[in-house]
């Protein structure tokens, strides 16, 4: 190094920029860039801060909303459950029901058949025993018409009880 450059500082240009420097260092501090610069920092560090509780806010209720969404599909889940045991229920007693309703018309229908075979029987006996009556009255009126001709009483009855038949 020369110690020309402490005598005569004017001379080198490295003095020149170190004194720009200190001037533009000087009016930095002066107009409180320093200052305006960390103003700007804390505000970008509370808008970042902001953004930061902003989405745990918007975190918090989506997980709140969530947890109503998967709650209210358990109730639903349920809900569809108790609706479908209600309708097995109620088809079982639908299905009892009708088993009931179709005894009862079974019953109702074997009753008026029976019914209806013991009017027939009735019918039948009555018809048989008026059949019976005119064939024995025939009869008897013939045995008195031949009182005086010598008939088969045997072979009388015989037809008589074929025409029964």
């Amino acid at each position: 190094m020369h110690f020309d450059y402490f005598l005569h500082p004017g001379s080198d240009p490295t003095f020149w920029v170190f004194v720009a420097f200190a001037i533009v260092v000087a009016i930095a501090l002066f107009v409180r860039v320093p200052a305006l610069i960390a103003k700007q920092l804390d505000a970008r560090s509370d808008a970042i801060r902001n953004e930061l509780e902003e989405a745990r806010r918007l975190r918090e209720e989506a997980q709140e909303l969530l947890a109503s969404y998967q709650r209210k599909q358990r109730e639903a889940e349920a809900e569809a459950e108790g609706i479908v045991a209600q309708a097995k229920k109620d088809a079982k007693a639908l299905a009892a029901t009708a088993r009931t309703e179709l005894a009862e018309r079974i019953e109702r229908r074997t009753a008026m058949a029976e019914a209806r075979i013991a009017q027939a029987e009735a019918h039948a006996a009555a018809e048989v025993k008026a059949l019976a009556a005119d064939l024995a009255a025939d009869a008897a009126a013939k045995l008195i018409a031949d009182k005086g001709a010598k008939t088969d009483l045997k072979a009388d009855l015989k037809a008589i009880e074929d025409r029964l038949n």
